[in-house]
């Protein structure tokens, strides 16, 4: 096919699907084994200095908070990032001084709660690169072309905009209509981290609601750390297998971490904790409150059971699932009364 323009930027996460499927199967372990381990030997065993990540989730809802938390814990360096929707979990990544590069479609906003003073700052001072930009569609077509064994899909986005020069994408002339279509490259993330409603102790997840791109970002990693609220029975799972959106051989590990999303919003389980979030987002409006922030709730800490605890224990969970329910006043620290 005849190349009419690519865009200009670096091109994380791509590899011939063939040389994919041949790591997988020498790598991977598709037996249906039990896989729980804990987080910190989840992250250790599997997340790497130099890494390409991607998180699941999007914005601040459903995302793995807790192994975020963990691989700031263990001081992981030179993460790459896949920034589709990221937001809070990005953020605490790019604070904590674990990227290096990033990829956008919407980073660095928290929405009505204002910008990220942290990921700004480190942008800005060149600490963190923005190696690519993409629109959300894109680089959620980037994992599907993955999932789907393709070294590209085609799509009429971007053409035409600064976010394809900005991009790693090209457009090329449709060899069937004459054209210009623009050709959207595979992602093949190192590892992926999703955060789960319930599994199984193999990895048959289960997700309540939207999937944003889950689906997809589990069928494109290399590998799959699942967390989860719980861990419930295989035959739980049996009962209702069209359920099941991550089966079991896509998963490398399986860690129970209830509240794992905190601070952030599991639909119809607990809701945003707004205060904690803007104790952070103060605090790491200077690096002197930055280095305070991870010091008292991440490196102080020796697992996520004690943070739970250090944010408000049982009390602070009970009141997030309370709001979630409509039971409880909502309070937002950041709006103006």
């Amino acid at each position: 096919m005849d190349v009419i323009d690519e865009g200009k930027s670096e091109l994380l996460g791509w590899c011939d699907p063939e040389d994919h499927r041949e790591w997988v199967r020498k790598n991977k372990n598709t037996a249906m084994e039990e896989k729980v381990m804990s987080l910190r030997e989840a992250i250790t065993k599997f997340v790497n200095d130099g890494s390409y990540i991607a998180l699941g989730g999007f914005g601040h809802v459903r995302v793995p908070m807790a192994a975020v938390y963990e691989i700031i814990r263990q001081k992981k360096r030179n993460l790459a990032v896949a920034g589709k929707t990221a937001v809070h979990d990005l953020d605490c990544l790019i604070a904590a001084g674990c990227v290096s590069k990033v990829e956008v479609a919407y980073s660095f906003g928290h929405e009505l709660r204002g910008l990220s003073p942290a990921s700004r700052r480190a942008v800005e001072e060149g600490r963190v690169k923005v190696v690519a930009e993409w629109s959300n569609a894109a680089l959620q077509w980037r994992f599907k072309a993955a999932a789907s064994g393709l070294p590209w899909v085609p799509a009429y986005i971007m053409m035409g905009t600064d976010t394809f020069k900005r991009s790693a994408a090209k457009i090329v002339k449709d060899p069937f209509t004459g054209r210009p279509i623009c050709l959207i490259p595979a992602s093949f993330p190192d590892v992926a981290i999703i955060h789960v409603y319930r599994c199984d102790v193999y990895g048959n997840c289960q997700i309540d609601g939207a999937l944003v791109e889950d689906f997809e970002l589990a069928r494109a990693a290399k590998r799959l750390i699942i967390t989860t609220e719980e861990i419930i029975p295989n035959e739980k799972i049996r009962e209702e297998p069209w359920r099941t959106v991550i089966p079991y051989f896509l998963v490398d590990a399986v860690v129970e971490v209830p509240f794992g999303c905190h601070p952030c919003n599991m639909p119809g389980l607990y809701y945003f904790d707004e205060e904690h979030i803007s104790e952070y987002l103060q605090l790491t409006r200077t690096e002197e409150g930055t280095k305070h922030y991870f010091e008292k709730y991440v490196y102080g800490v020796n697992d996520h059971f004690e943070y739970l605890e250090l944010v408000g224990g049982v009390k602070k969970m009970n009141y997030l699932r309370m709001l979630e329910q409509g039971r409880a006043r909502f309070a937002y620290p950041w709006a103006k009364s």
